[in-house]
């Protein structure tokens, strides 16, 4: 077996599993000011446009060049509204979810893209629930293709978003058990394929 792991990968870069992953998780606070470039723009038009700004934001991240905006999960839907309807974020590209099983209370996260046209600019929305109350609400409302982003952060991180219009698996069966991209979701072990299966639309299918 080659030493060095596969691609020629030394060290903690081994992602074969044979020379055992060592990957170091690093917790990045809050960003001071100046952050820098139009960053500080999009901070000061929110909070001047939301009077409830410092009490909705948890921590402002600035790292490898993207702006991040972790946002308390009561106030995301109004400053989600603020950031399309006054601050031209006109787009929201995707929402990815992510699962970091050692922060007690908040060990699910949420991740928005947005995108503003208008302002030829990018950010990021990250909200953090636990895994006992794993609900958001729904931006699609807001941005209506964040409809099937939604569901599949859904189906493989069990991130309940309230008020979608048709919150179903969108990838595994709606029998399936568990959600497949969380880390603590067993590998392997699947005895039978389900092949043959046909899948109601969405508004005929049961509601989560």
């Amino acid at each position: 077996m080659n030493e060095n792991g596969m691609f020629g990968a030394k060290g903690s870069g081994d992602t074969s599993g044979f020379g055992g992953l060592v990957n170091t998780v690093a917790n990045i606070g809050s960003t001071e000011r100046p952050f820098g470039g139009y960053f500080d723009q999009v901070a000061d038009d929110l909070e001047r446009a939301y009077p409830l700004f410092s009490d909705a934001i948890e921590k402002v991240v600035v790292d490898r060049g993207e702006l991040t905006l972790f946002i308390k999960r009561d106030r995301l839907f109004d400053v989600a509204k603020i950031l399309r309807d006054q601050l031209k974020f006109e787009m929201c590209m995707g929402v990815n979810g992510v699962h970091y099983p050692t922060e007690s209370g908040r060990e699910l996260h949420a991740v928005y893209s947005l995108i503003s046209i208008t302002r030829n600019q990018r950010i990021r929305l990250e909200i953090c629930v636990s895994e006992k109350d794993s609900h958001l609400p729904s931006l699609v409302e807001i941005w209506a293709g964040a409809n099937w982003h939604e569901r599949e952060t859904y189906d493989m991180f069990g991130i309940i978003f309230d008020n979608h219009p048709g919150l179903t698996r969108i990838l595994m069966p709606d029998d399936w058990p568990g959600h497949p991209q969380r880390k603590d979701y067993p590998l392997g072990g699947i005895d039978i394929e389900y092949k043959g299966a046909t899948v109601p639309a969405p508004s005929q299918r049961r509601s989560y």
